[in-house]
Order: C-alpha cells, then sequence, then structure tokens
C-alpha cells in the first residue's frame, strides 16, 4: 500500500502536488459524513465511480493516477469492510472483437471474455454489460450478458477492459491518462458531450456531423444582455432572438466555460454529472448541498455551486423540468388553473392529501421546510417551449420545412403529408397551411406496468407527441418524440384520461391562435401554430380518446350504431361478420351463403359519422368523471339467449347518442371536429395478435386455437359449413373433423424449423421463439 495518494501526474509523470493517504480518508469519511454512502448497496462502486466524477478537479494540466484515486477507495472501503479488487494484466487477442457477431470466432471470444470477467470482477455472479445499451452501468448474470454481446455488440472502443479489472497497462502503478489518446471507449466515458445534451434538451437534433457552434458561434463583441448574435459567415440578424432563444445562447456560453482554469470539463458539464449521481443515489437536498459545501472546502480553485438550489437553476434553463399538477385520486378533477389551491376534491370530496393530519419534510428547499404529500401527481412537460426550440437550430428548423420544400409529390404515400386527412386539413384552413412551419402533431398514449413485475397492479401511463413536419426517416425516430405527460396510477385512467389532458389541450388552444418563436435560419421572429391531426392508439385507448365503447355489440367506432354483430351462444362473444358490405354490389362472395354467414348481402357500406354530427348528437348531454362518480351497475337478470331465436339478437334503430360515454376533450379543439381521419389503430398490436391466434390456430395449440368445440358449435347454430360440425362418439366425446388448415406433426415440425432458422435484419420481427 502506498503512503500516499497522488493527485496530479504530469505528462513526464512527475509529482507536482500530492495529497496525504490521510487526507484521502477524510474525504471519504467527509461523504460519509454527508449521509452519502448508506444509500448505495455497492459501497466500492460508488467511491469508485465518484472518484472518477472528481478526476476533473484532481487533473492538472495532463492528467491524474487514476489507480491512485483506485488505492484510495480501496483503502477506505477497508474501513467500511467492503472488499475491493485488484486490478488485473491480460493481454490476449482481441482482433475477434471486430469480426462478424455470427461467427464461432467471435462467439468463443465472448466466452474468453466471459471467463476473464467472472473470474476477476463478479459480484454476487454478476458483472457489468459492456453491450452497447447496458454500456457498463448495469449488472446481469452470464447468460444475460452474452445474450446482449452476440445480439448487440460491444460498446464502441471497449479494448481494455477497464471495468472489468483488467490493468490498462503494466505494474501495479501505472496511470491511466484522462485524455486516453489511444482509446476511443474513454474518449467517449471522459469527454464533455455537452453540446448533444443541449441537443437532447432543446429537441434541437441536427441529424448530421455538424455541430451547433458551426451554425452560431457567439463572438466576443457578442452581447448576450442585449440578444445579438452572429453566424457563421453572415451579418448580424434582421430580428432579435426571443427570451426563449437567448437562453439557449447563454446556455452555450455555460457549456464553454471551464470549470477552472485550464480545464477541459465545463462547469455545466460538472453540475449535470453530480446531480446525475444525486437523482440515482436518492440524496436528500440537504445532504446534496453539505457535500458541495464539502467539495468547495476541499477544491476552492474549482466553480462549484454553493447550494443544490444553485445548481438546480443552472439545470433549469436546459428545460429538463415539468410541472407537477395534483389531481384527486378518483380521477375526478385536476388541482391546477383557478382551482389549483382548493384541498378536497368538489365532486367526490376525497382529500388531495395522503393525510391531511401528516406533514412531510421538504427536503428539496435545503431546509426543513414542512409540506403534505400529495396523493396523485400528474407531471406534465410543457409542449410550447419544446416546439420553440425545434426552430433553435438551423439544421432543425431546416427540417422543420421538409414536408413542403423536399417532399417528393408523386402522389404515392410516403409520408403523413401525402394522405388524405393531410390534405383535407390544409384545404380546410388555408391560413394554417400556407406557412410551412407551422406544425402538424399526431398523439400516442398507452398504459404500461414501470415496475415489471406482472403480479403488481400498476398502470402509467405516457402521452407522447410527433412532429410529422419532420422527414419520415427522421420524425420517428425516439429522439424527435415529444413526451407530453406521465399519468401515474394503480389503474389506468380509463375515460377519464380527459381530466389529465386539459392542460395539453390548453396549450393546443394557444398554438392554434399561434405564440411568437425565432427561427434561427430565416433570423426572424414569426407566429408558429401547431394543430393535433390524430391519435394513435390501441382498441382499448381508441375508446378512452374517443369516447365510443369498442366493447360489445355496437365495438366498431367507424360503423358505431350500424354495426352488424351476432351473438354466439357457445363462444359467448360476438361475432362481426357485416365485412361483405364494402364490395361492389355484384361481386360474387355478397351471394354465396355457405362460405359466409348463411345469408346473402345486399346492404351498402355504412357511412361514417363526421365530427360535426358527433357534436350535435352530445351537445346536450351531460357527462360525469371520476371512479367514485359512475352510476351504479344494475343487477339485472340477464336473458337466456337460448330462449330466442337468431332475430331476437339484432335490435332496432339504436339511439346512436345513448352509445356514446362521453364527448371527448379533443373536440375542444376548434378544428378538431373538420378532422376526417381523429383516431388511428396501432398496427404493431392488431399484427401482433392476428398473427398469434393464425399461429394457434393451424398449430391447435391448445388454449391458443381458434379451432376449438364451441366454435365448432356456433357453425352448428348458424347452419352452415356442414363439413366442419362436431361428431358425437359413442362414448359421448366430440371428434373435431380436420378442417382444411389442419397440419400433421411432420408438417408441423417443418413449418418450426422454417421459424427457427429464418434471419430477418434487427427489429425486423419480435421474438418469434
Amino acid at each position: 500500500m502506498c503512503k500516499e495518494l497522488r493527485v496530479l501526474s504530469l505528462a513526464n509523470n512527475s509529482l507536482e502536488g500530492s495529497l496525504p493517504l490521510e487526507d484521502a480518508a477524510k474525504f471519504i469519511n467527509g461523504l460519509k459524513r454527508c449521509a452519502v454512502l448508506p444509500d448505495f448497496a455497492d459501497v466500492y462502486s460508488f467511491i469508485y465511480c465518484f472518484l472518477l466524477l472528481l478526476q476533473p478537479l484532481f487533473a492538472g494540466e495532463s492528467g491524474v493516477d487514476q489507480v491512485a484515486l483506485y488505492r484510495a477507495a480501496r483503502y477506505n472501503g477497508s474501513s467500511l469492510g467492503v472488499t475491493m479488487p485488484h486490478f488485473k494484466n491480460y493481454k490476449m487477442d482481441r482482433s475477434w472483437m471486430k469480426l462478424s457477431r455470427v461467427s464461432n470466432a467471435y462467439q468463443n471470444g465472448v466466452q474468453t471474455f466471459l471467463n476473464f470477467a467472472f473470474q476477476n470482477a463478479s459480484q454476487e455472479n454478476m458483472i457489468l454489460c459492456p453491450c452497447k445499451k447496458c454500456g457498463n452501468i448495469y449488472w446481469h448474470f452470464r447468460e444475460v450478458v452474452y445474450e446482449h454481446l452476440i445480439v448487440d455488440g460491444f460498446i464502441r472502443g471497449y479494448k481494455k477492459w477497464i471495468f472489468h479489472e483488467e490493468c490498462t497497462s503494466s505494474g501495479t502503478s501505472s496511470t491511466i491518462n484522462p485524455t486516453y489518446p489511444d482509446t476511443d471507449y474513454h474518449q467517449h466515458v471522459r469527454q464533455d458531450d455537452m453540446e448533444d445534451m443541449l441537443r437532447d434538451a432543446f429537441n434541437m437534433r441536427s441529424h448530421g456531423e455538424q455541430s451547433f457552434l458551426p451554425d452560431f458561434i457567439i463572438s466576443e463583441d457578442c452581447n448576450i444582455g442585449e440578444n445579438v448574435f452572429c453566424e457563421t459567415g453572415t451579418s448580424a440578424p434582421n430580428e432579435e432572438p426571443n427570451e426563449e432563444a437567448a437562453k439557449f445562447y447563454n446556455l452555450l456560453n455555460e457549456m464553454n466555460e471551464e470549470l477552472y482554469k485550464g480545464s477541459k470539463y465545463s462547469k455545466l458539464s460538472f453540475c449535470i454529472r453530480l446531480f446525475h449521481l444525486k437523482c440515482l443515489g436518492g440524496w436528500t437536498g440537504n445532504s446534496f448541498t453539505m457535500l458541495l459545501e464539502f467539495l468547495r472546502e476541499m477544491f476552492p480553485f474549482a466553480k462549484i455551486p454553493q447550494s443544490c438550489q444553485d445548481m438546480k437553476r443552472l439545470i433549469k434553463d436546459l428545460g429538463l423540468g415539468y410541472d407537477k399538477i395534483h389531481s384527486c385520486p378518483n380521477d375526478c378533477m385536476l388541482y391546477w388553473g383557478d382551482q389549483k389551491n382548493q384541498q378536497s376534491c368538489h365532486v367526490c370530496g376525497k382529500s388531495r392529501w395522503m393525510n391531511s393530519n401528516t406533514e412531510d419534510v421538504n427536503t428539496d428547499e435545503g431546509g426543513a421546510q414542512l409540506r403534505k404529500k400529495p396523493v396523485k401527481v400528474l407531471r406534465y412537460f410543457p409542449l410550447i417551449p419544446r416546439l420553440q426550440r425545434l426552430f433553435m437550430s438551423s439544421k432543425t428548423a431546416e427540417s422543420m420545412r421538409w414536408h413542403n420544400d423536399q417532399r417528393t409529390d408523386d402522389g404515392l404515400l410516403r409520408h403523413p403529408a401525402d394522405s388524405l386527412a393531410w390534405k383535407s386539413f390544409d384545404s380546410k384552413f388555408p391560413s394554417f397551411a400556407s406557412d410551412p412551419r407551422n406544425v402538424r402533431l399526431g398523439l400516442a398514449a398507452d398504459g404500461f406496468n414501470p415496475f415489471k413485475i406482472m403480479s403488481t397492479s400498476y398502470s402509467t401511463w405516457p402521452v407522447v407527441l410527433v412532429p410529422y413536419n419532420l422527414p419520415p426517416w427522421i420524425c420517428m425516430k425516439q429522439s424527435s418524440f415529444i413526451l407530453s405527460m406521465i399519468i401515474p396510477g394503480e389503474k389506468g385512467p380509463e375515460n377519464d384520461i380527459d381530466i389529465y389532458l386539459q392542460p395539453l389541450i390548453e396549450e393546443l388552444k394557444q398554438l392554434w391562435s399561434g405564440v411568437e418563436t425565432y427561427d434561427v435560419l430565416r433570423k426572424e421572429n414569426f407566429n408558429l401554430r401547431a394543430a393535433l391531426l390524430w391519435t394513435i392508439n390501441d382498441f382499448p385507448a381508441y375508446a378512452n380518446l374517443s369516447g365510443w365503447s369498442t366493447k360489445g355489440r355496437y365495438a366498431c367506432p367507424c360503423c358505431a350504431a350500424q354495426t352488424c354483430s351476432k351473438w354466439l351462444y357457445n363462444g359467448k362473444k360476438f361475432s362481426y361478420m357485416g365485412h361483405r358490405r364494402w364490395l361492389d354490389e355484384n361481386h360474387k362472395f355478397r351471394f354465396q351463403r355457405t362460405l359466409f354467414d348463411g345469408t346473402e348481402e345486399y346492404r351498402g357500406a355504412p357511412e361514417q359519422t363526421v365530427g360535426s354530427e358527433i357534436l350535435f348528437m352530445l351537445k346536450d348531454i351531460n357527462f360525469s368523471y371520476g371512479k367514485m362518480n359512475q352510476p351504479p351497475i344494475t343487477q339485472t337478470r340477464r336473458r337466456s339467449r337460448d330462449e330466442f331465436d337468431d332475430e331476437s339478437d339484432e335490435e332496432d334503430d339504436p339511439n346512436e347518442a345513448e352509445l356514446w360515454k362521453k364527448r371527448s376533450i379533443f373536440f375542444e379543439l376548434p378544428y378538431w371536429e373538420h378532422n376526417i381521419l381523429r383516431h388511428n389503430l396501432d398496427v404493431m398490436h392488431i399484427e401482433k395478435n392476428v398473427c398469434e391466434n393464425i399461429i394457434g390456430t393451424i398449430l391447435n395449440v391448445d388454449g391458443k386455437s381458434k379451432d376449438n368445440l364451441k366454435s365448432r358449435l356456433d357453425l352448428v347454430d348458424m347452419r352452415i359449413r356442414r363439413d366442419l360440425h362436431p361428431q358425437v362418439l359413442p362414448n359421448g366425446k366430440y371428434r373435431l373433423p380436420p378442417s382444411i388448415f389442419s397440419m400433421s406433426k411432420k408438417e408441423k415440425e417443418v413449418f418450426c424449423m422454417v421459424l427457427k432458422d429464418i434471419k430477418v435484419p434487427d427489429a425486423y420481427a419480435s421474438n418469434i421463439s
């Protein structure tokens, strides 16, 4: 064990400064005193990662002795009762890492890596996964790591396995230069990537090689306070950027402010990394402020914020924040707008707080201020500033005009701008269509369990917006999606989702009138407008957003009251078999009885109800929201369907207005009733369900096949397909005659082998095994 921790190591490895080992111990104990270390199950991992985070503070003009930092972690870890592994020297041929991931040499090399890693760096039979997606952050078992490395491959440049206890050079006292000139991976880890952070925060992906600074360089004579900017190679703009744009360009200056003189790290990058640790470790605001005070005492030459609130103010301009809006636990109302200060729900009377007599410490303020905990909180991400930021980069601003300037208009459907719905909207609102910068949006919503525990009942509903102005290869990327809100709850909001959409609808109303936005491409302020064209969701969410029930006799939202359905006595469900109505009048299928439902079809296709008609039907009907405000379910005796013939299933002229469950909140938008396509179905769910049912049926999988005894008995009741009627055996059991799609055992084996050996591009198909 060395007697001192070297913290300043120049290029010639001479010691310009040093920190005694007892001071290093004081440093680690200071972290313990700030109540940081107890929050981590793996104390060693925290100490090591935290020392790496502080590397810019230790670094001089050339580098830092990282192994010495590691020894300090080992020395102090031993006092905490933590066993810390040593770095290992390991040399081997790693040319296999460049080979195809399906080759035997690559797979054997992965096994060699796993043998080394689990021998030296495993904890509880897990190691850090070095695949492209995990990036040496997440711990997994051997089988999972092997699968990740075969499917995704190693993270770029990870040729020296330092996260798996391999020393990067010979000798136990070797130093690791933070510049890492010969390792692309370390450049990836250490390099200050605040430019990408700003792009993500301001939704300004250039989708090219050019960075911000070639687009905008803030010159020395640039006056940020007066909002004067110069673009490279051009004269001063004609108009001054608005407040939001000026905030972004101020952050560009912050990005270039050094953490200390001679450091290649900025103050902004240091604050973001440290704040990231706070979020991961669950540190309180008070302990985080104590940590900052301790760091400022240890490193007075660095520009470290004084408190947690100072750091939050610095990071806040990135736009990473959101609005917390309290809601009723029964989804009756939002404590928002004029009702912001109410203490209980005016609909069901439920309290706004978990316990009105319980108070909790507000640790975010860094002090002992008392507050109550709300029962339910909606997290809303304002839309207007995110749309405005799309025009703060010349690259993104140009892409927002792609649908008008660069799209090929040859009648083929390649982009939503080629659709009839888009063109109909433009013809209805020519003033909106006159400026190609006006944004067309799509809304997607669905629920999922964030805990990945199927036995846990919880449903979180994210609402995502998609800007369709962008080219198709950009607008459908995850980086282009705009998260609008996150709706929490043990159960989904169902029809009460309109309560949570209120803030978004208000912003969409404002965007229909327009908001002032700075266009960096044309160097002018303009009136930005936006419109919501449609929603995208699965069939159950379709009902929640549209207001029409997608269950029961009239499940089709397009046919509405003209839905053709038939109750199946044995299957105990509705069947919808009126699809021949869309065929030509003289099509032969219309007159074939035995191949369909035993009848001839002479009806025409039903007319779809337009938005204005829906509004007229629902104008005098009041709808109530909230789980506790639903009408009680009356226990009426269900009629036995066996008592009636087939005609008794048909209801005559139902009142369509009574079939609507609510008037959708989207109708508050002045243009929504004129949209010819208001709601879309998610094709993925339809393809998945149809594929599963077809595969289960042709393979005759128990519990998955739709060709079962109940369906055959329904054929008997409908008096069709007599060749498929079940045959009663002497022992009272049924024999199902084979259908035309039935497969023998050998045919099933051949079919499964085809599925097993098929190779498709990445993301082309789901897991079919």
